[in-house]
């Protein structure tokens, strides 16, 4: 007979945690009571300390005077420098996934503009495979570094809040921007996946400060 898998422990407390900033269920500046958020998840409260203790050292979780635990946020100099980044790293990894990605995964990542084209009416689970997507280059790159700094940066991305594909048209231009990455990879084309990926992030930039700035 099999038996469910335990939900408590501190592993599946950081899952559910990192989830719920994620999706905007738990956004910035929400106080993390343990108490509360164990009730919440339907777990105890010690596999909830280990999880706000490895959140904070991600940077996602930090404590404030006469608050206690916070979900942090990121400030426009904060956002601006991550997204710096990210056009940079985005850019290797698909520069690097040109000479790297086999037949095989080329033809993966071709199925998933393909089936994300018709999700394009669907932001929230368009941000899901988006970052499937990623994860793809990511891993046809073949750099566990480079890999491991994007995943990195993709949790700080979950302080923003929402997505930027739940903007009339973005989620449309993203997916053929995605469709642009491929198209290089396929081709061999190391400096225009670069350029197509790098072009990605600005666009995703833009319309990210667009709902930053946005009066409400």
């Amino acid at each position: 007979m099999t038996t469910r898998p335990s939900r408590s422990s501190g592993s599946e407390a950081y899952d559910l945690l990192l989830a719920a900033i994620d999706s905007g269920a738990l956004p910035a500046g929400t106080r993390l009571r343990e108490a509360e958020l164990a009730v919440r998840f339907g777990i105890s409260r010690t596999p909830v300390r280990e999880a706000l203790k490895r959140l904070e050292a991600q940077g996602l979780v930090l404590h404030e005077p006469h608050h206690g635990a916070v979900v942090a946020s990121l400030g426009y100099a904060q956002m601006t420098e991550l997204y710096h980044m990210r056009e940079v790293l985005e850019g290797t990894a698909a520069n690097l996934a040109a000479t790297h990605a086999t037949p095989t995964e080329v033809e993966i990542m071709r199925e998933m503009v393909e089936r994300d084209r018709g999700l394009q009416e669907d932001p929230v689970r368009l941000a899901g495979t988006n970052r499937l997507f990623h994860q793809q280059v990511y891993l046809a790159a073949r750099n566990s570094f480079l890999n491991t700094i994007l995943e990195n940066m993709r949790l700080s991305l979950a302080l923003l809040g929402g997505t930027t594909l739940a903007v009339p048209r973005r989620g449309a231009e993203s997916v053929e921007e995605h469709a642009a990455i491929v198209a290089a990879i396929e081709a061999r084309d190391a400096e225009g996946a670069e350029a197509a990926a790098r072009r990605h992030i600005r666009n995703a930039f833009k319309v990210r400060i667009g709902l930053s700035t946005r009066p409400g």
